[in-house]
């Protein structure tokens, strides 16, 4: 079979995200097993391979229909020209507007075909905002431009598989957010990748509680008797394989030790946390429910050491290599369990 051909998105030209796509793609790591294309800026890739003193060349290219593979060349869907005007660490609503580009182009191309899999890296939800786009992440557009009314976050790493209920919002307003059909909802995703893209053929997910201890029998908070434990029974007549609800504080611990094999987790940091303990530089953001495979290294812009040389590559290693699993299970109507390194 082929190899896929597998879209990246710069991400924003001010933070890490030129750097660690750049250091991926030399790592030796990707080309045997994929056809990478870069959306994004050539001067810029241009101008942070010099900084980092990487003998690679930056070759422009039209359309992904003349990609090929090439030793030592990075191929570069270029929808901006931003060298002369973009520091790295300086975010501006320039760069914001470039970024936005590349997801916005970039999804057009695969929805049309013309790609296998998505691979974005970090931008910056503010910076976005401020040039002018309504964007509150990642996720939620790409679900805007596909036409996706059901989608989840899910953080995939070596130990540890955690699936967000709710996502970008403030912690405030989180208990209000929950509901026993939107648990379901992103449940009955996790269940489905965990069976379709990760081959468990009888996965055990864990919930976990929204109060200390569970609640203490509504002592610390009635959210689990009045939304998990009936979402739990509603999960189980429904035939969903959802345990719980936890304490986090325990359950993350159990997960890790193979328990489960994935965790619903109610808000963002409850499953951030753990899961960048574990896996800070090899962990993956894969978004579920999309009509095509997309995944994302698990960090931020980090506008504090871009254009420093410092960023570690292993998580856009990881996203790349886990993109191209996915996408070539797909296209083959087979599955290999992907297996991400330490």
């Amino acid at each position: 079979m082929k190899r896929p051909l597998i879209l990246i998105t710069m991400g924003d030209p001010a933070g890490v995200g030129p750097e660690v796509v750049l250091k991926a793609l030399v790592s030796g790591e990707i080309g045997g097993v994929a056809l990478p294309i870069v959306v994004g800026d050539k001067g810029i890739l241009e101008k942070t391979a010099k900084t980092l003193g990487l003998p690679v060349r930056v070759k422009q290219i039209g359309s992904p229909e003349e990609a090929g593979p090439h030793t030592g060349t990075i191929q570069v869907l270029s929808l901006s020209d931003l060298s002369d005007g973009i520091s790295p660490g300086e975010p501006s609503a320039e760069g914001g507007r470039a970024a936005y580009t590349y997801i916005v182009s970039s999804t057009e191309l695969i929805l049309e075909g013309r790609a296998d899999a998505l691979v974005t890296a970090p931008v910056n939800k503010e910076v976005i905002s401020l040039s002018g786009y309504p964007f509150s992440g990642h996720t939620e557009l790409l679900a805007e431009l596909s036409g996706t009314r059901e989608f989840a976050m899910m953080l995939v790493g070596p130990k540890l598989k955690v699936c967000l209920v709710t996502t970008h919002i403030p912690l405030s307003d989180v208990p209000a957010a929950l509901s026993i059909e939107g648990i379901l909802s992103k449940a009955s995703l996790t269940e489905r990748a965990l069976k379709d893209l990760f081959g468990i053929g009888n996965p055990r997910i864990a919930l976990c509680s929204l109060n200390p201890h569970g609640g203490e029998g509504g002592r610390m908070g009635r959210e689990e008797a009045e939304i998990l434990d009936p979402a739990i029974g509603e999960a189980k007549r429904k035939g969903l394989s959802l345990e719980g609800p936890f304490p986090p504080d325990s359950l993350f611990f159990w997960a890790a030790q193979g328990k489960w094999d994935a965790v619903l987790a109610l808000y963002h940091d409850q499953g951030l946390i753990p899961f960048k303990l574990l896996h800070f530089h090899e962990g993956v953001n894969l978004t579920l429910g999309l009509p095509f495979v997309r995944t994302s290294p698990d960090h931020g812009t980090a506008y504090d050491i871009a254009g420093k040389g410092l960023a570690n590559p292993r998580s856009m290693i990881e996203a790349i290599r886990l993109a191209v699993r996915l996408a070539t299970g797909r296209a083959a109507g087979t599955f290999t369990p992907p297996s991400l390194s330490p």
